[in-house]
């Protein structure tokens, strides 16, 4: 019976709130006044918040905000009569906290009176927890930096000085309310990294925070970057010819020396900081061509560089135009496949190379230090190519070649270089065919197996063995003397069969290396038939 009474009783609470209009949404009305409840409050009171209207006996529907920071509430209501029975949000008490939900959330919480008697009366107080207002940064970075003043919250303007090479700057920032949303320069996150223009320019980076009730602050950092001092060339080149020194930065002064038939040259200069610019005998464009005297002579180039703050360096390249070459030495020679044996040096002249026994070509490639000297002789080319290539054929292994280059200077000086080419001689032992005059082999020939039998009928009085080496300068021999020399491809033996286990007979084939040895053995056999 108390169950139903309690079921019962619930079911008019229930249906007392829809009355009320109370949803889980709360009601479009604040607060509801009707006749004088069955069973009053003589208080009610939410802690921190502040009723609206205020606390009347009469009125039973309340709205409240509560600050974002709370996640509670203290709910304090004392009945008229003492004797009267108060739950809060379904707790039989006359005081108690209700967690709220998250910020911009709305809790209605209903306090309940009942009499002994069993009268009730429903009061129901409709809670929002305020959306925050935070809008402010808990920390802002540039890497690099420092800001200008030192970051505070409260602080929205901000500048930073940076060297004229820093073309990005890393930006920072942290929210004070993780739900706030920042935007502008910036992503939620709070981090970008942000271009710059060019040195001597300003950009202003924006990131502005929304705080969760919509109001926002927009914090302002302008970065300044300093003005390019840098005179400095990154590249310089002249063609034909090579800088001396190497080109570096620091380096002002530089020669260059050319070939008697060069009459002028190009000159590549290319600025560190394309603001700077550059004068003198090469326009700012960085390239000019520049015309020499006569063989025998210098001329001095000027390049001057401003920087963009007004510094002013100055590189010179002096220029010697040579008298006609006596340079009769290669710079560099190769053989493939192969290595040259002592290594290369322009002042060696006679080098051996060593290739394994089944290279029959070598590709020599042979580089002149003056381009305009001419070289002959195995490999050839004129003034003004300076690699030559050509393919050589080899002697039979075990035999050397001899390739022979010379070179003459513009001058009529000539030298020559000489290389011995070595084929190593064939290692190679095997057979490449062997056949019986009689009977077949058993098992068929392969190269790589070495044991046969023949077997052939009763009146077979001999077999002849033939044998063909794949080395044509391998050494054959069998039953103890040579039956095929170096040059003679093919060898024979010939043998009588034997009954039973037959006549062996061992044909060994000896590599021209005189180190690899193969022997093949061959039983005749004479059949009973």
């Amino acid at each position: 019976m108390k169950d139903i009474l309690t079921i019962a009783r619930a079911d008019w609470i229930a249906l007392y709130l829809i009355g009320l209009c109370l949803t889980p949404y709360g009601c479009k009305d604040s607060s509801s006044v009707s006749d004088k409840p069955a069973v009053p409050l003589a208080s009610l009171s939410i802690t921190p918040a502040t009723l609206q209207p205020a606390f009347s006996s009469d009125t039973t529907n309340y709205t409240a905000e509560a600050p974002t920071a709370a996640t509670s509430i203290m709910v304090t209501a004392t009945p008229a009569d003492s004797t009267v029975t108060v739950s809060i949000d379904g707790a039989v008490t006359t005081q108690r906290s209700i967690a709220l939900d998250q910020p911009g959330s709305t809790k209605t919480i209903p306090i309940v009176l009942t009499t002994q008697t069993g009268s009730e009366s429903t009061y129901a107080v409709h809670v929002t927890r305020l959306l925050s207002s935070d809008h402010n940064l808990k920390t802002l970075t540039v890497t690099p930096g420092p800001l200008s003043p030192a970051f505070k919250s409260d602080h929205s303007t901000y500048t930073v000085d940076v060297a004229t090479t820093v073309t990005s700057v890393t930006v920072t920032a942290n929210k004070s309310d993780p739900e706030a949303v920042i935007s502008g320069n910036l992503t939620n996150e709070g981090t970008a990294t942000i271009q710059l223009d060019g040195p001597g320019t300003s950009k202003t980076i924006a990131i502005t925070v929304t705080a969760p009730n919509q109001t926002n602050k927009t914090y302002r950092i302008t970065i300044n970057r300093a003005a390019s001092s840098n005179n400095s060339l990154s590249a310089l080149s002249v063609t034909p010819g090579s800088l001396s020194p190497s080109f570096a930065a620091g380096t002002l002064a530089y020669k260059v020396e050319v070939g008697t038939k060069v009459t002028n040259v190009a000159i590549v200069a290319t600025k560190a900081d394309s603001n700077a610019v550059i004068s003198g005998d090469v326009p700012n464009e960085g390239r000019a061509t520049i015309q020499l005297d006569g063989p025998g002579t210098q001329k001095d180039v000027s390049i001057h560089v401003a920087a963009q703050d007004g510094s002013v360096k100055t590189y010179t390249i002096t220029v010697k135009r040579a008298a006609p070459s006596s340079n009769n030495n290669l710079s560099a020679l190769g053989v493939a496949p192969g290595t040259l044996n002592p290594a290369f040096t322009s002042e060696q002249l006679t080098y051996t190379v060593d290739v394994a026994t089944h290279v029959t070509s070598v590709d020599v490639s042979a580089t002149k230090a003056d381009p305009d000297a001419v070289m002959s002789g195995s490999v050839s080319t004129g003034t003004g190519v300076a690699t030559g290539h050509a393919p050589i054929s080899l002697s039979s292994p075990g035999s050397p070649t001899q390739v022979s280059l010379t070179v003459t200077a513009p001058s009529g000086t000539s030298k020559t270089y000489s290389i011995t080419v070595n084929r190593r001689p064939s290692n190679d032992s095997s057979l490449s065919a062997l056949n019986a005059s009689a009977g077949s082999l058993d098992p068929p020939f392969v190269s790589n197996s070495l044991t046969y039998t023949v077997t052939v009928g009763l009146l077979v009085g001999s077999v002849t063995i033939t044998a063909t080496k794949t080395d044509p300068n391998a050494t054959m021999s069998a039953l103890g003397s040579v039956i095929a020399s170096p040059g003679t491809p093919t060898g024979q033996v010939t043998v009588s069969p034997g009954f039973g286990v037959g006549t062996k007979v061992d044909m060994t084939v000896i590599a021209q290396d005189g180190i690899n040895t193969t022997t093949y053995s061959i039983t005749a056999i004479r059949g009973l038939f």
